[in-house]
């Protein structure tokens, strides 16, 4: 990913979130998706972008996928500082897919575990295992040669493993996506957004990312045919989509 933004002659700052990747996660629990309040993770990000700013020329487009396009989009609303000149989003946390529980049942779960002290179990018991997860049946890619090459990351680095969320990640999730869910915060954008949706997502409900493109000023669309949800980590195929978004939006901002 960065080898092809580079490619097309741009600098390129990427960081891991708290709690994932290499940033620094809770002693002994390394494997759980602990929940951080949104608000932090707006605020991390904002101050990334302004002590990088002189190193990224204009324009300084954000890409940001799954929970973190919830962020970008969310550091979007509440800043008018003009820094950043728009963003792709790749399946967006705009809203979950909670399987057959409502979404406003899961919400009410999520927020009365953290309330009984409960918040840093697991959703999900017993835990994902990331280091023996197969090809077969997953939710993220279709392209086995990918999907190959990030387990191998993962034996070659354990320490970048999750193995799913806990309820007070859940319980955060939803707090920042409920924001996202009123239109007047979304009017606020004022820079060109793009939500590239997975068409066969079964993480993030798409019909919450075609209502933030309606009320996004500048919003758009892009549905990847046949794509799960890791759309960076699909087939060359559907990875052209998301593609084509970005270098439109970049082309058409010019001497921005």
């Amino acid at each position: 990913m960065i080898e092809e933004l580079r490619g097309r002659g741009l600098a390129v700052l990427a960081h891991d979130w708290r709690g994932q990747g290499l940033s620094q996660r809770r002693p002994g629990e390394r494997l759980k998706g602990h929940g951080e309040a949104h608000e932090h993770l707006v605020d991390d990000l904002t101050a990334l972008v302004e002590q990088y700013r002189d190193r990224l020329p204009p324009p300084r487009l954000a890409i940001g996928h799954s929970m973190g396009g919830c962020v970008t989009l969310l550091a979007l609303a509440r800043d008018r500082s003009g820094v950043l000149a728009g963003a792709v989003l790749s399946a967006p946390m705009l809203g979950l897919r909670t399987g057959p529980m409502p979404p406003a049942l899961a919400r009410l779960a999520a927020r009365v575990r953290c309330m009984l002290g409960r918040g840093e179990d697991y959703v999900a018991e017993p835990p994902i295992d990331p280091f023996t997860l197969p090809f077969e049946g997953n939710h993220v890619t279709h392209d086995r040669v990918r999907f190959a090459r990030h387990r191998a990351q993962l034996a070659a680095c354990p320490e970048l493993a999750l193995g799913g969320p806990t309820w007070s990640w859940l319980d955060a999730s939803f707090a920042g996506m409920a924001l996202l869910a009123h239109r007047e915060r979304l009017r606020a954008v004022e820079v060109p957004v793009v939500i590239c949706a997975a068409q066969r997502d079964t993480v993030v409900d798409n019909s919450a990312l075609r209502r933030a493109a309606l009320w996004l000023p500048r919003g758009r669309l892009v549905e990847v045919p046949g794509s799960r949800h890791e759309i960076l980590m699909e087939t060359d195929e559907r990875r052209t989509f998301f593609w084509w978004a970005f270098d439109d939006l970049l082309a058409s901002l010019g001497d921005f």
